[in-house]
């Protein structure tokens, strides 16, 4: 290639180097998973939080925690301020329709509903994970926290009620390595404006040591009826992989530097239960949290994939926009010039007087 560029002159190697810039193009396109994929995380500080101002919404009604979850983490994801009661009530029935198990209306919303909610209503990205001991479901939740940017819903008091994770503080990146202790952890209960006892539920973003979320954040046993998640410390994740959502990316502010109320009472069942919220498992689950058998998949019940579709797909690598119309005319111009280079040296070869062979 360099002995033809010589030949041709310098317009015909700036045309080839054009052609091998932008060649990789041609290839394969950018999509936009790549695009995400690539893209900066925040800056770690020691920790991460989500939770904005005016993002808290007072669950309005004793069975609607986790449509109040819903609206909470909807308000964090997307910069909205929606505090409506018609929001609840949609997300409530939706979900409902959706759960795993028959439960009376009294039982509300169970993890397979909520699953589904969060994965219709917020980012299709929600997984349910069941994990076997606290430890696990904490470092799983921090970490696909910090790796998507979106709140993680996690079941209290057994399973009968319902809250959301905002932040955390660790002694390192959890992008960084899988070496790290949480050291705090920041809390939302949506009963927060309806009832405030024994610790159900505190001022929104809360800031709770690991020990003291624990007392709140127990294993899941619905009492009526035996459920798949029984033992299990039930949580709703955002589990980080290559397609996108169409929420917008929330820029989070660092935590850890600010105080906040903490429980100064044991904390008990909540006075009067907002809701059942069952944990479950799909039938065909991907691992998660390995270490001690965790499991994530998605919602299952009356959910049809269709019904909770992604709110976005990746770009298809058919569209191949303006580089591939570059790339096509770079490499045209190069062959025109290429031809008529070749020409002109055949023509002049010919008309110079050939050089005797005795060497």
């Amino acid at each position: 290639m360099d002995r033809i560029a010589r030949r041709l002159g310098p317009a015909v190697g700036l045309v080839l180097a054009l052609v091998c810039l932008l060649a990789p193009g041609l290839a394969r396109p950018a999509t936009v998973s790549d695009v995400a994929v690539a893209a900066d995380p925040p800056a770690w500080h020691g920790g991460i939080d989500l939770y904005r101002r005016g993002t808290f919404t007072t669950q309005q009604s004793w069975l609607w925690c986790t449509a109040a979850d819903v609206q909470i983490i909807r308000n964090i994801a997307r910069g909205q301020r929606d505090h409506s009661t018609a929001s609840q009530r949609r997300y409530f029935d939706w979900m409902r329709r959706h759960n795993r198990y028959e439960l009376p209306l009294s039982a509300g919303v169970d993890p397979a509903g909520w699953t589904a909610g969060l994965r219709h209503f917020v980012d299709a990205r929600y997984r349910l994970v069941a994990s076997r001991t606290f430890a696990s479901a904490l470092k799983s939740a921090v970490t696909n926290l910090r790796r998507t940017n979106l709140p993680v819903g996690i079941t209290v008091a057994n399973g009968g009620h319902a809250w959301v994770l905002t932040g955390f503080t660790a002694t390192a990146d959890p992008l960084r390595t899988s070496k790290f202790e949480v050291t705090s952890v920041r809390v939302v209960g949506p009963l927060f404006g309806l009832q405030s006892r024994n610790g159900y539920d505190m001022p929104p973003d809360t800031r709770l040591t690991p020990a003291q979320l624990r007392h709140y954040f127990t294993s899941w046993k619905y009492v009526p009826k035996r459920m798949i998640w029984d033992g299990r410390y039930v949580s709703i994740q955002p589990i980080a992989t290559r397609a996108t959502s169409s929420a917008p990316a929330v820029t989070p502010k660092p935590s850890g530097k600010r105080t906040s109320p903490t429980p100064s009472v044991s904390p008990s069942s909540p006075a009067t239960p907002s809701e059942s919220v069952p944990a479950s498992a799909d039938s065909s689950p991907s691992p998660a949290d390995s270490s001690d058998g965790a499991t994530a998949a998605p919602a299952t019940g009356s959910t049809s994939p269709a019904a909770i579709a992604p709110a976005s797909a990746p770009t298809s690598s058919d569209d191949a926009g303006p580089g591939l119309a570059m790339v096509v005319l770079a490499v045209g111009l190069a062959a025109a010039v290429l031809v008529i280079g070749i020409g002109r040296s055949v023509s002049s070869s010919r008309a110079a007087p050939r050089a005797g062979r005795g060497r």
